[in-house]
């Protein structure tokens, strides 16, 4: 009984040491702030990913194809965004292409950079799936009586879905970290709700290690959702 009441005392001690300290008041204090971020985060991280599938099957198919003329303009796009830095591509397009194109804002920017880098990296990704489906898939389905395009939309493509899942939560996972890079151009996203923090409170360690906690437990989770879907599409 004794020992109980000495562990909720110390218990208590610690809580009450840890409210005393500025820098665990200023983190409680500003969960808000910092689920704001944390939602822009996901926003522009799904979104990006949504829209770089696309791009990315385009990519694939275009640097596939037997016919140079077709597949210089898909190799010329994997190759630019795979071997220039994100950060760069985001001072690039925010304050050099889009300009010239429309008023695009911080997140229209971040969303619209961070589709075409993904969008190289899920193209190789979705180029390899494909090339690991056997070629007797397509020679099958050929001769079925189905044309080039039905059978990689309806026999290639479903099988390369499942093989490319583990690589393309990987991308995922990487993207979602490499949002913090477009806190330079002002979008709100976690990080960027972060350095506003520093710079009034200068609690480094408290806010930066909130940051990373935070980013830690979301890739957490689309880890597990990986293993997941992994699991749901193993196939013998």
């Amino acid at each position: 009984m004794l020992q109980c009441l000495d562990l909720n005392i110390f218990g208590l001690d610690i809580l009450q040491s840890l409210l005393a300290l500025n820098g665990f008041q200023v983190v409680s204090s500003n969960m808000g702030n910092f689920l704001r971020g944390t939602v822009l985060t996901l926003e522009i991280t799904a979104l990006s990913v949504a829209f770089g599938m696309v791009l990315g099957l385009i990519a694939a198919l275009l640097k596939m194809s037997r016919y140079k003329l077709v597949a210089l303009p898909g190799s010329i796009y994997i190759d630019f965004f795979r071997g220039t830095p994100l950060f760069v591509q985001i001072l690039l397009f925010y304050f050099g292409i889009l300009p010239l194109v429309f008023d695009a804002n911080s997140f229209q920017a971040a969303v619209i950079v961070c589709s075409l880098n993904s969008g190289a990296y899920i193209a190789e990704i979705v180029r390899a799936g494909i090339q690991a489906v056997d070629r007797g898939q397509m020679e099958a389905a050929r001769s079925l009586g189905m044309t080039n395009v039905q059978a990689m939309w309806h026999v290639i493509l479903p099988q390369a879905y499942k093989i490319v899942i583990p690589p393309m939560v990987n991308e995922f996972i990487a993207l979602l970290k490499d949002t913090s890079l477009v806190a330079i151009i002002g979008a709100e996203e976690l990080t960027h709700q972060g350095r506003i923090l520093y710079s009034v409170t200068y609690e480094a360690a408290w806010i930066w290690g909130a940051v990373a906690l935070i980013y830690l437990l979301l890739t957490r989770l689309l880890s597990m959702l990986g293993d997941y879907l992994e699991r749901r599409l193993a196939t013998e």
